[in-house]
C-alpha cells in the first residue's frame, strides 16, 4: 500500500497551499498520469475525475495562508502533506514524496525530486493537489474580483503584484512573502 504525496501552492502570494496523498489501484491504471504542470488545466480536470474513481484511496489537505505566515512556506507544507496522509482510508505502509523532504508520517517515507515526473501515484497526488488549489482560486476570485486570481492563480505576476499596489492585500494574502510585505509596509 503505497501512497504518492504531492503539493501545489508554494509559490503564490495568496492562499492556502494544498497536499494531495492517493493510493492507486493497480487493477485500475490511469492513462496519461503526469507532472500537472505538463497538462492543460482541462486534462487536468479529466484526470481529477478519473482518479477519484479508480484510486483505492486519495485525500486533499491544505495549510492555511495564516499558517504559512505562523510556520514558513516549508513547514506549512509538510503540515499539509502530514494531514494528506492521515485522510487516507486505508491508511499506506509507504509514502512516497515529491522533492527533497519528508514530513513527519507514522510510515517509511521517501523522498524523490521530480517524483511527480516519474512515479505514477505521485503524479496522481499532484494533479489532485493543483486542482483543489485552482478551485480555491477560483472561490477567491469571486470574492475579491479586483485581484484577478482567476487568471494568475495568486502568483506574482505583474497583474496581481499590480493589484496589490492599488487595493491593498486581501485577508488570504500571505504577509510573510516579499511582495506582500512590501507593499504593506509602504
Amino acid at each position: 500500500m503505497i501512497c504518492g504525496v504531492d503539493e501545489a501552492g508554494r509559490g503564490p502570494l495568496v492562499g492556502a497551499v494544498f497536499a494531495a496523498a492517493v493510493i492507486l489501484d493497480p487493477a485500475r491504471p490511469i492513462q496519461g498520469l503526469a507532472d500537472s504542470k505538463k497538462l492543460s488545466e482541462k486534462r487536468r480536470e479529466a484526470l481529477e475525475i478519473e482518479i477519484k474513481e479508480s484510486a483505492l484511496a486519495w485525500a486533499i489537505a491544505s495549510a492555511s495562508a495564516e499558517e504559512i505566515d505562523r510556520l514558513n512556506i516549508l513547514q506549512a507544507t509538510l503540515l499539509a502533506m502530514q494531514r494528506a496522509v492521515a485522510g487516507l482510508i486505508p491508511q499506506p505502509t509507504r509514502a512516497l514524496i515529491d522533492g527533497n523532504r519528508c514530513p513527519n508520517l507514522a510510515m517509511a517515507a521517501q523522498a524523490i525530486v521530480k517524483g511527480d515526473a516519474t512515479v505514477p501515484e505521485i503524479s496522481a497526488a499532484s494533479i489532485l493537489a493543483k486542482t483543489a488549489r485552482d478551485a480555491e482560486m477560483r472561490l477567491l476570485h469571486a470574492r475579491f474580483p479586483q485581484y484577478g486570481f482567476d487568471q494568475h492563480k495568486g502568483y506574482p505576476t505583474p497583474v496581481h503584484i499590480q493589484a496589490l499596489q492599488v487595493h491593498g492585500a486581501c485577508p488570504e494574502h500571505r504577509r510573510t512573502f516579499g511582495p506582500v510585505t512590501r507593499i504593506l509596509n509602504k
